[in-house]
């Protein structure tokens, strides 16, 4: 069953009808989950910096300005926390390492722009793993101290899952939206790549990073989402944004491709049978779908763009403090530098490839379905998980999305994770709310 608080607390599109209207003030709100971080934060240590004050004086101007004259915009007074990779300016940002101790940004992502436009709050900066690799956080689980709560965006997973916030942001190389939302039992999406920019954002890899959203609701997605992505091109046909596609009607049952992935072995029994369970709850609406044999290479092809990206935008890191990163990071960087040009080529080219091969398959179903990770989050905090079953998805710029729909026999989550076509983001939205629909 799905966490108690996606139904005990509201989510962010509820509340945004609140504070719209003026049912609810901003800084009630805020006051609410601040208590919630005091109370639980000093165990969980999910915010890399949070100043209540910081978010009073927000919340105070935001509620001076409804009664003036009105929501400052379509966010108006809803918190949002920021994976501190995420460029803030005056706030730090450090990007998980000792070599950014102190770093304050004198400019700000675009993301964050666009969020403090629209009326929303600032909520803090979540924790990351060291420059969002591998190397696993300082960050608990929220359903249990001992497991950990995937990385890299440990910090955005666990403050969403434990209620001290509504919505945060964080990013995806491999797995590092969808592998931590389904450790904390949250809702997790990654859109097509570049659906959000990327300006103000530590970069790791310019071919596979992608901003990534943590919600209590799939609307909540979809909301966040409209509201950061990058403006429509200038002379195109207006569409329903992805919150009024959520919401719409499906006319037609969808359609859910079951596909078996590269290193399928890792998957554990229960997290097998909760697919099993998923897909005969479906009956003639679920297909068995096989993935084309060039995925077989996908997993290594990933990894040569990330670590030679790596070496490319992370060289001043080692240049400034080898001995100061870690073994995971190190490690990457050497492989990275140990991939040939031909093999660099080759992985660029596989991204096309790839979808190529995916569109008979989507030509049968409307989206893909598999699990969010191998199975339930491991108990042990010096991991971060596996993203085997993520990293496919980030090389092909395919959006990925994960629902909390399933327990283990320890009560940890296990997600479920859709896949639909690059820029079917809608799509994919719309088909998910459709399942947590009939599963919840």
């Amino acid at each position: 069953m799905p966490p108690a608080f996606l139904t005990s607390q509201p989510d962010a599109s509820s509340l945004r009808a609140s504070l719209q209207s003026g049912a609810r003030n901003v800084e009630s709100v805020c006051e609410e989950l601040l208590t919630e971080v005091a109370t639980r934060d000093p165990k969980l240590q999910a915010f890399a910096w949070l100043e209540p004050g910081h978010i009073r004086q927000q919340a105070q101007r935001l509620d001076a300005q409804l009664i003036r004259s009105g929501p400052v915009g379509p966010a108006h007074g809803l918190p949002l926390a920021l994976k501190d990779i995420i460029d803030t300016a005056g706030i730090p940002t450090e990007n998980g390492t000792v070599l950014d101790a102190g770093r304050i940004p004198t400019r700000q992502a675009a993301v964050v722009d666009r969020w403090l436009a629209a009326g929303g709050v600032l909520f803090g900066k979540t924790v990351t793993t060291e420059l969002a690799f591998m190397c696993p956080a300082r960050t608990s689980n929220p359903h249990g101290a001992d497991f950990t709560p995937g990385g890299s965006s440990a910090g955005s997973a666990a403050a969403v899952a434990a209620g001290m916030v509504p919505i945060a942001l964080g990013s995806q190389t491999g797995g590092s939206v969808i592998r931590p939302a389904a450790y904390c039992g949250v809702f997790g999406f990654k859109p097509t790549f570049d659906l959000l920019p990327t300006d103000g954002v530590l970069m790791q890899s310019h071919t596979l990073d992608t901003l990534g959203v943590f919600a209590r609701s799939v609307s909540d997605l979809a909301l966040v989402t409209d509201l950061l992505r990058h403006e429509p091109v200038p002379g195109t046909q207006p569409t329903l944004s992805l919150l009024e596609s959520c919401q719409q009607p499906i006319v037609s049952a969808p359609r859910f491709g079951f596909v078996t992935l590269p290193y399928w072995e890792r998957a554990s029994a229960q997290t097998l049978s909760k697919l099993e369970q998923l897909r005969s709850s479906l009956g003639n609406q679920a297909v068995n779908l096989n993935l084309p044999s060039a995925f077989q290479d996908s997993i290594r092809q990933r990894e040569t763009l990330n670590f030679v990206e790596m070496v490319h935008h992370y060289g001043h890191y080692a240049e400034r403090g080898k001995a100061s990163l870690s073994s995971q990071v190190q490690g990457a960087m050497e492989q990275g530098r140990q991939r040939t040009a031909v093999e660099y080529l080759a992985a660029l080219a596989s991204r096309e490839v790839l979808n190529r091969a995916l569109e008979p398959l989507f030509a049968v179903a409307d989206v893909l379905v598999m699990p969010s990770a191998p199975d339930h989050a491991p108990q042990d905090r010096n991991t971060t998980g596996d993203p085997v079953f993520n990293g496919i998805w980030t090389l092909c710029g395919t959006p990925s999305l994960t629902l909390p729909l399933f327990q283990a026999e320890n009560a940890m989550p296990i997600g479920m994770q859709l896949v639909a076509p690059r820029g079917a983001d809608a799509r994919l939205l719309r088909v998910a709310q459709w399942l947590w629909e009939q599963q919840s």
